[in-house]
C-alpha cells in the first residue's frame, strides 16, 4: 500500500475527509470532492473536449444537482446513464451521489427491447442519455423525464446537461441523508442483463486493488474501457481516490489510445482484451511512432486474456501487465502481476488482500489439490448482495460462485479454464472451449476464436469452432485441426472450422456465444 501512494494520502486528516464524504456522497462523488479540497489545481478529467480540474467537476456537479433537483429528481429517484466517456457521463456520475439518488449504469450496446426491459426491472424514473441514443429512448415510457449528456450535431436545447450547468448555482447542495448507490449491469451474453447494486462506503475498499497493482497518487490513468463496464468503473473511481487524471474519449481508437498516452504522459492503461487485441495488431511501425515508456500499468480485464495476446502485449510494452479476474458480482478475484504473467503466461494470478478463492466440485467438497478443476468461489469486501430481482449467486461457506471452473498451479496461481456452462462432453469426455481457443489463436494468421459444442447424434456434442484471420491470411480448416491434434488430446479437435470477418461480440468485448449458430 505504500508502494500504490497511500501513504501521502493516509495523513489522518486526508483519511477522516474521505471517509466522511465517501460515506455521505458514495465513492464517485465523495472521492472527487476530497480531490477538489486538496488541490484545486489539478487536473481529474480530460476527455475530447480538453482538461477539467477536480474542482470545475465539483462545481459543475453541485450545478447539475441543483438543477434536477429543481426538475423533480430526488434521493428516491432511480438516474439510468446511458452515455459514453465524457465530462456528461462524470457530471451526471457526481450528481446522483450528491443527490443521494441511485445511479444505473446502462450498456451502450443495448438494443430497444434490452433497454425497456432493464428500465421497467430497475424501477427508472430519470433518463440521461447521448443523444445519439435519441431513438432508443423512445423504448421508455414518455413519462419518464430525459435529458440530453451529449450533444453531436444538432441543439437540444436547455435539456442538455451543459445548459443545466450553465444556467444554475453552482454552490454546494445539501448532504444526503443516505447515499444512493448505482447499480451495475452483468455482460447479459444470454439474455437480458441482470442489476448488481453497489454500495461502497469506505475508500480503503480499493486497497483489494492496490494490493497488486501499483497505482500512485497524483498519475494519470488512460481509460478505454467503458465507465458503464465494472473494469472501467473501477479504476476511474480509484483513480479519483488518488488524486489522479483519467483520460477518456468518447469512441475506442487504438492508434489514438497510443497518442494520448504520449500526450498525457499516462502510467495506467485500462483497457478490455480485445481493445488491446487491436492495440498491438497496430504492429510494430505504429506502436514506434508513438512514446509511451510512461506506461507502468498495462490492465486488462472483463474477459480472457490469452497467453498469446498478453505475451504479445509484455513484447511490446514491456513487463507492465497485470491481467485481473472478477465479475461484475465480485468486482475482483485475483490479480497476475508481470512476474506473475513471466513465470505462468495465462494466469489469473493470486488473490489480493482481504479476497478468499476456493475450489468446489459439484458436491461441494473442496478442492485443494494443484491442477485438478473444480467451480470458483469468491470471498471479496467489493462483492455484492444479490441481484435486484431478488435472485443471487450460489454460496458455499460464504463465498460466492463466480460462474467459472479454474484450478490452481502448485505454486498457488490461479488459471481459468472456462465457464462451468459452456463446458462440452463429446464422448463422455469433458472439453473446456478456452483451452482449444488459446491453441487456435496461437496460429499463425489467426486473430480471434470460439468454440463451442453442437448435438452429435454419435458422440452427444462435438466441437464446432469460429475463427477469424488477418486479412489476405491464407488458413484451412485442415490446417488448424491438425494444429490442435498435434497440441491437445483428439477428442479436442474440433470437427468443424467456420472463417467468419470477425466473432460477434458484445460492447465490452465478450463473445456472444448463443449468436455464433447464425453464422452456420
Amino acid at each position: 500500500m505504500r508502494r500504490a501512494g497511500l501513504v501521502p494520502l493516509a495523513r489522518p486528516d486526508h483519511v477522516v475527509k474521505s471517509m466522511i464524504a465517501v460515506r455521505q456522497l458514495g465513492p464517485i462523488a465523495g472521492a472527487a470532492k476530497v480531490a477538489a479540497t486538496r488541490d484545486h489545481r489539478a487536473i481529474g478529467l480530460v476527455d475530447d473536449l480538453g482538461p477539467l480540474t477536480f474542482r470545475q467537476l465539483d462545481t459543475r456537479s453541485n450545478a447539475l444537482a441543483r438543477a434536477l433537483a429543481h426538475r423533480g429528481v430526488s434521493d428516491r429517484s432511480v438516474i439510468a446513464l446511458l452515455a459514453r466517456d465524457h465530462r456528461g457521463a462524470v457530471d451526471t456520475m457526481l450528481a446522483a451521489g450528491k443527490l443521494g439518488a441511485r445511479l444505473l449504469l446502462m450498456n451502450t450496446g443495448f438494443a430497444k427491447p434490452q433497454l425497456a426491459d432493464v428500465a421497467m426491472r430497475e424501477g427508472v424514473t430519470v433518463f440521461i442519455h447521448d443523444q445519439e441514443f435519441t431513438d432508443l429512448a423512445t423504448a421508455l415510457p414518455d413519462s419518464i423525464p430525459r435529458f440530453i449528456a451529449w450533444v453531436d450535431d444538432v441543439e437540444a436545447g436547455s435539456r442538455t446537461i451543459e445548459e443545466l450547468i450553465a444556467n444554475t448555482d453552482d454552490r454546494p447542495v445539501a448532504v444526503p441523508s443516505e447515499p444512493g448507490g448505482m447499480v451495475l449491469l452483468t455482460s447479459g451474453t444470454t439474455g437480458t442483463p441482470k442489476g448488481a447494486p453497489r454500495q461502497v462506503r469506505s475508500p480503503l475498499a480499493a486497497a483489494q486493488f492496490l494490493d497488486r497493482i501499483p497505482l500512485r497518487s497524483g498519475e494519470t490513468t488512460m481509460l478505454g474501457a467503458p465507465l458503464f463496464h465494472g473494469t472501467g468503473l473501477s479504476q476511474f473511481i480509484i483513480s479519483f481516490a488518488l488524486g489522479s487524471a483519467v483520460v477518456m474519449r468518447r469512441r475506442f481508437d487504438p492508434e489514438e489510445t497510443l497518442r494520448a498516452i504520449q500526450d498525457n504522459k499516462a502510467t495506467a492503461l485500462v483497457v478490455v482484451p480485445t481493445m488491446l487485441q487491436r492495440i498491438v495488431d497496430l504492429g510494430p511501425e505504429v506502436l514506434a511512432r508513438y512514446d509511451t515508456s510512461s506506461l507502468r500499468i498495462l490492465f486488462t480485464a472483463g474477459s480472457a486474456l490469452s497467453p498469446e495476446l498478453g505475451n504479445r502485449a509484455t513484447k511490446a510494452f514491456g513487463d507492465v501487465v497485470h491481467n485481473l479476474y472478477g465479475s461484475t458480482e465480485v468486482a475482483v478475484a485475483t490479480v497476475a502481476t508481470p512476474q506473475d504473467w513471466r513465470e505462468a503466461p495465462g494466469t489469473v494470478g493470486r488473490p489480493p488482500v482481504g479476497c478468499v478463492v476456493r475450489l468446489y466440485d459439484n458436491t461441494g467438497r473442496r478442492i485443494t489439490q494443484p491442477d485438478v478443476t473444480g467451480r470458483v468461489f469468491v470471498g471479496s469486501g467489493l462483492s455484492f448482495g444479490g441481484y435486484t430481482d431478488g435472485r443471487h449467486k450460489d454460496i458455499i461457506d460464504g463465498l460466492l460462485s463466480i460462474g467459472d471452473v479454474g484450478h490452481f498451479d502448485a505454486e498457488g496461481r490461479l488459471f481459468i479454464d472456462g465457464r462451468d456452462d459452456d463446458m462440452i462432453v463429446s464422448g463422455g469426455e469433458n472439453v473446456f472451449p478456452v483451452e482449444v481457443e488459446n491453441l487456435l489463436v496461437e496460429y499463425p494468421g489467426v486473430t480471434e476464436a470460439a468454440v463451442i459444442g453442437v448435438q452429435d447424434p454419435e458422440f452427444g456434442q462435438r466441437l464446432k469452432a469460429y475463427v477469424a484471420v488477418d486479412p489476405g491470411a491464407s488458413v484451412g480448416a485442415d490446417e488448424l485441426r491438425e494444429h490442435v491434434k498435434a497440441n491437445l488430446a483428439r477428442f479436442k479437435v474440433p470437427r468443424e472450422v467456420v472463417f467468419l470477418p470477425e466473432l460477434p461480440r458484445n460492447a465490452t468485448g465478450k463473445v456472444l456465444r448463443n449468436r455464433l449458430s447464425d453464422f452456420g
